[in-house]
């Protein structure tokens, strides 16, 4: 039977593996989809030994940067944005050879792209972890300018408290790529000023637990279309799948 799993640390959140074993099962596919809850990335070589029917792994919180030290090859997408949530696992003898990829892109432009109007031209990304990098690369390939917002001064972004109601206006796409508003803290939100939206604000969430958050509700009540991180998750279910099986 072959294996496919998941990596990262907690994993009490993990979509992917009742959407795999749902899947393998309604397609009568011999495998099986596992969560490798690893408290360090260290333990990596270990899950591979021990799993040597391993094909695939999807890596999240905290070791899409991390991983990256342990691949023999990135796809050059993945490389630019310096992150990785996709592993083809090839066992070549006793060896298991590494291809990194990158499926929040493609499951992120899919998703937005059909939201986009001539309005759309600039975009503030909350946040600037692993995710946030993926975001930007999708961004930016559509054609939009973007800005990281970070809680912290750090070289090349805006802070929380500089954001008026001009920039919110001018920057009319808002990506949550934090955690802010995930279950169970349903009533937190990112700080940022709801009232000067209006119907040509798109606010993405990537949340997807609960399927509306407050950032999200708050931005409907002014009028901007929102969207959770739902349908991207679904698109990088496919992308994962193709990426494991030959996709290049």
């Amino acid at each position: 039977m072959d294996k496919y799993g998941l990596i990262g640390y907690p994993l009490g959140h993990s979509f992917s593996i009742s959407y795999f074993n749902e899947k393998f099962q309604n397609e009568g596919i011999d495998a099986k989809y596992i969560n490798f809850e690893i408290p360090t990335i260290d333990a990596l070589p270990e899950v591979l030994a021990s799993n040597p029917e391993l094909k695939g792994l999807n890596v999240t919180i905290p070791y899409k940067e991390k991983v990256l030290n342990f691949l023999d090859t990135v796809s050059p997408e993945a490389r630019a944005i310096g992150a990785v949530n996709v592993i083809r696992v090839e066992n070549k003898g006793n060896k298991a050879v590494l291809k990194g990829y990158n499926s929040d892109v493609i499951g992120f432009t899919q998703s937005i792209e059909p939201l986009l109007e001539r309005c759309h031209k600039k975009a503030l990304i909350l946040g600037t972890g692993g995710a946030s990098k993926a975001i930007d690369f999708g961004l930016r390939s559509l054609g939009l300018e973007t800005v990281f917002v970070s809680r912290y001064e750090r070289p090349g972004t805006i802070q929380y408290d500089k954001i008026t109601t001009d920039v919110v206006k001018e920057y009319n796409v808002i990506v949550n790529c934090t955690p802010v508003g995930m279950y169970p803290h349903f009533d937190e939100c990112p700080q940022l000023p709801y009232e000067a939206m209006d119907s040509h604000n798109i606010l993405y969430d990537l949340i997807y637990n609960p399927d509306q958050t407050l950032f999200m509700k708050k931005g409907k009540e002014h009028g901007a279309t929102v969207v959770n991180g739902l349908e991207m998750l679904l698109l990088q279910a496919f992308a994962s799948w193709e990426f494991w099986h030959g996709r290049e």
